[in-house]
């Protein structure tokens, strides 16, 4: 078929060939050289001609073929095209919903495949970019505890913006910096720096990552050799009993955190609490400032050994400021730096700061956070063991609604702890029922024969919460309770000596020493008997641990015997070595009251009161005047520029 249709063409394009020829001859005209005209003849192979339009005639079909081909394809494309329309009309939202998640999935497996070949080129394996996500969402998910830590409210001008409002705290902060702008510092979570305070510079303060285990990274703090021998100079002006000495070495060190800490309690017996609690801010902001990179205050994974001496003046730091914070009403943010100083050693708690989270929570109306609180950590640290948390989480439960739980805990707290009703009505002057007052269960606590360390507890609840229980809501459903427990007590249920037996198991031995320093360094603990030690308390470094890893001499010097937990008491027996605030009462009844040997204590001694009022004084001073270089080049400044026009007028 296609040797006769070549055929056929070839001898059509004989025809047309020779047709051609005929006209071309004709056309072509060569001139002669007797001045004529010729036809000239051209040798022109016809079968050239045939093969070049057979070649052009096959391209053309093949273009067809090809153009046919393509519209084919179209057309079934069109048709498909067609097709899926109808479907997809057809198909639910559901339908719809399913197909772009498909759709999602094939961009999520092509993402995958791609990483899967940089991670062959790399030469690492599938399963360990699998295995890093899945630590990453484990990370994630571990991350939100009880014990996040918010930067938000680490400020505590947020928590006082809510309470007096936006304006009133944003004029008194430009009323604090007219002084002009300062060079940029570095940025700090905990305390931010203030326009008065003096660059930092070379501190001679560094912390180190000492290892990483389990997930927790260790840190210390380490003294440079000029910052120890600062340190020497401090620990010498502690054992000369002279104060000067120690606002010398803040006048040439202001950074210096010990002269800080104790110039802060300084102040603070002088009733200058502002002054005490900057004295704070600025020691706590100068041991941010030293904070290793990988420190991280918010995700709760960083450690702190409170052996080490260089370690433990943040751990005071932070308790002195969030208690200067609390009464300033700043309970929020007083909570979060809490959360901040247990997460430094959760398990030891060198200064028991969970003997005032549920107080902060509740003045923070943080009721379901301390539910949850209790509910992840009591089965690590026992807080349903300690009377602070036995009644403050019944509490939570009634604020939150849940009255039955909070009849339950607040039963339970009275049956453990039946010596903190009594102490905590006669704090409310609160008239005491005739059946209460009678009954033998609820003794008081001169009456009832109770292991000192509980009483210890008990007093120290009951002075720092005492204010939360005047709410009118509370007493009706404490009331209540009460009745239902003496009920009990009278119908000898055996949960009552079961309860007995594991008090007095418990209670028995002597207060641990991280309890000790928060009596020491709380301002609650007034009238709560401490442990006798011969050893003297330092206000920047109370009652150090047996194993402590010290780096400087400790003092060693004649003290006496005190029992007592009064500020003043305690750093005048620091200060003076032969301070015995019992000798003017030597002859006097066990029983006086501490007041009178106090001011009996304080006429012998009143030069050194005088002279420490006076010394408080030249210290505010001292910090007023201290401005930072780029103000004072400012005042000079001005004085330059006043200077003329002042001679002008005496001209």
């Amino acid at each position: 078929m296609s040797s006769r249709l070549l055929r056929k063409l070839q001898r059509e394009k004989e025809k047309e060939l020779g047709e051609n020829e005929n006209e071309i001859l004709s056309d072509v005209d060569v001139e002669t050289p007797v001045g004529g005209t010729r036809k000239k003849q051209l040798n022109i192979n016809r079968y050239d001609l045939l093969n070049q339009q057979s070649h052009s005639e096959s391209e053309v079909k093949e273009d067809d073929n090809e153009t046919e081909a393509n519209r084919s394809y179209e057309g079934e494309v069109h048709e498909s095209v067609k097709k899926k329309r109808k479907k997809r009309k057809k198909k639910s939202g559901k339908q719809t919903s399913a197909h772009r998640s498909s759709e999602d999935n094939a961009d999520v497996d092509e993402v995958e495949r791609s990483l899967r070949e940089v991670n062959r080129l790399l030469g690492e394996s599938s399963h360990v970019t699998a295995a890093s996500s899945q630590r990453s969402q484990e990370k994630s998910s571990h991350r939100k505890t009880a014990l996040s830590v918010q930067h938000k409210h680490l400020n505590p001008n947020n928590e006082l913006k809510r309470i007096f409002g936006s304006k009133v705290i944003q004029a008194e902060h430009k009323r604090k910096s007219r002084g002009g702008f300062r060079p940029h510092t570095k940025t700090t979570w905990m305390v931010s720096c203030k326009d008065n305070w003096p660059q930092v510079g070379k501190s001679g303060l560094s912390m180190n990552l000492l290892e990483t285990k389990e997930g927790l990274h260790y840190f210390a703090y380490e003294h440079s050799q000029n910052y120890r021998q600062v340190e020497n100079r401090f620990l010498l002006a502690v054992e000369s009993i002279n104060p000067d000495n120690i606002v010398s070495i803040i006048n040439e060190r202001p950074y210096h955190v010990n002269a800080l800490i104790q110039m802060s309690d300084l102040c603070k017996l002088s009733e200058d609490l502002a002054m005490a609690a900057e004295l704070i801010q600025r020691a706590l902001y100068f041991q941010e400032f030293a904070f290793h990179p990988l420190f991280n205050i918010a995700q709760g994974h960083c450690r702190l050994d409170y052996r080490r001496q260089e370690n433990r003046p943040l751990y005071i730091t932070i308790f002195k400021h969030l208690s200067f914070l609390g009464g300033r009403a700043c309970s929020r943010t007083a909570l979060e730096f809490c959360k901040v100083l247990l997460s430094l050693d959760p398990q030891g708690d060198p200064l028991a700061v969970k003997l005032v989270m549920d107080f902060y929570a509740l003045r923070a109306k943080e009721h379901q956070w301390l539910v949850d609180f209790v509910g992840e950590m009591d089965s690590s640290f026992h807080l349903m063991q300690l009377p602070n948390f036995a009644f403050s989480t019944a509490v939570a439960w009634f604020y939150l609604g849940e009255i039955g739980k909070a009849d339950e805990a607040l039963q339970d707290a009275l049956l453990m702890f039946p010596i903190v009703l009594l102490p905590l009505l006669e704090k409310c002057s609160i008239q005491i029922d005739s059946r209460v007052s009678s009954h033998s269960f609820f003794a008081s606590l001169n009456e009832k024969k109770a292991p000192s360390a509980l009483i210890s507890l008990v007093l120290l609840y009951v002075n720092r919460n005492y204010h939360l229980w005047k709410d009118v809501d509370l007493l009706p459903w404490l009331e209540k309770n009460v009745h239902q427990v003496l009920d009990k007590v009278d119908k000898m249920d055996p949960l009552v000596e079961d309860y007995r037996d594991k008090r007095l198991k418990r209670f028995s031995g002597p207060l641990p020493l991280s309890i000790c320093r928060h009596l020491v360094l709380s301002d609650d603990a007034k009238g709560v008997p401490l442990m006798e030690s011969s050893d003297p308390i330092m206000g920047f470094d109370p009652l150090p641990p047996k194993d402590s890893i010290n780096s400087y001499l400790s003092l060693k010097r004649p003290t006496v015997v005190n029992n007592s937990s009064n500020p003043l008491l305690m750093f005048l027996g620091s200060l003076m070595p032969d301070f015995n605030p019992n000798q003017p009462v030597a002859e006097a009844e066990h029983q006086q009251d501490e007041a009178q040997a106090l001011d009996r204590a304080l006429v012998n001694n009143g030069d050194f009161r005088r002279s420490v009022v006076s010394l408080v004084d030249a210290m505010r001073d001292l910090l007023n005047n201290i401005r930072p270089e780029h103000q004072q080049q400012n005042d000079a400044d001005d004085d330059a520029d006043d200077s003329p026009d002042d001679e002008d007028d005496l001209t």
